[in-house]
């Protein structure tokens, strides 16, 4: 008995010294005045001493916080370690859209993630702190806030994902707090124009920043998926679409999550 005991922990601390490491990084938004916590997986191949890793940020979505991604897709963890990369999931709030709100001063999402969250990131870790090495994805509210961060600052990221995204804002003007990051829709048709990803593709020129999205069939955002996907055909960008059956839940993000990852593996390495 002792000795399969002596076995198991020498099992447990052979297969922990290879597992991916898991890290809580606090930076301090200035824009902001407040400290922001933010999830950061390191992969078991992790130094400071070798060359740096390239980094993919997610996205969580409305409700949800920057733990969300580690413990309802616990696999996520493993895929740093697959595909040698560092993942850094922010800690958007409930409801921010990571936009810079132009209504509420002190909601200044995209000023963090864009500016403040990737000098902390490439100060304290090994990065490889280049457009080219560099992904943004995420699901529902983090899939609009990864098309729009990176349409807007195609000089940070070289490529960037959606998953059951909402793409297109603009139907929903009672849900999910957007009245107060972009007042009433009626009195303020621009914030919602402007801040709406699918009116912003004339920001994207041709291959420059490379795309994956894709939203399942009985998603209530489907329809705006499937319209930017028309509309990216329209303007000769080109893009990865997926459309598949599923709904706006976990288990189509813990499958959506996987094709995505083969997506940015290939562009980390051309």
């Amino acid at each position: 008995m002792r000795r399969i005991l002596t076995v198991l922990v020498v099992l447990f601390t052979v297969i922990s010294a290879f597992a991916s490491q898991v890290d809580t990084l606090y930076v301090k938004s200035k824009s902001m005045n407040k400290s922001i916590t933010n999830l950061v997986i390191l992969p078991d191949s992790y130094t400071m001493k070798k060359e740096g890793l390239p980094v993919l940020y997610l996205l969580h979505g409305a409700g949800g916080n920057h733990k969300d991604w580690a413990t309802k897709v616990s696999a996520i963890k493993d895929y740093a370690d697959t595909y040698n990369i560092i993942i850094v999931c922010p800690d958007g709030g409930k409801t921010s859209w990571y936009f810079d709100s132009p209504i509420e001063k002190d909601m200044r999402y995209e000023t963090y993630v864009s500016k403040e969250l990737i000098g902390a990131m490439d100060a304290k870790y090994n990065t490889l702190a280049k457009r080219e090495s560099r992904a943004i994805t995420g699901l529902s509210m983090g899939g609009h806030g990864a098309f729009y961060l990176a349409f807007r600052h195609q000089d940070v990221w070289g490529a960037a994902g959606s998953m059951s995204g909402g793409l297109d804002i603009r139907p929903f003007p009672e849900n999910w707090d957007l009245s107060k990051r972009l007042g009433d829709y009626a009195e303020n048709p621009n914030h919602w124009e402007d801040n709406t990803v699918i009116n912003m593709v004339h920001l994207l020129k041709g291959e420059n920043l490379k795309l994956i999205f894709d939203c399942g069939i009985n998603d209530f955002f489907y329809d705006g998926n499937k319209r930017m996907h028309q509309k990216l055909m329209e303007r000769n960008i080109p893009h990865d679409y997926i459309e598949r059956p599923g709904s706006h839940n976990w288990d189509y993000w813990a499958n959506a999550i996987q094709y995505q990852l083969l997506y940015f593996d290939a562009f980390f390495k051309s």
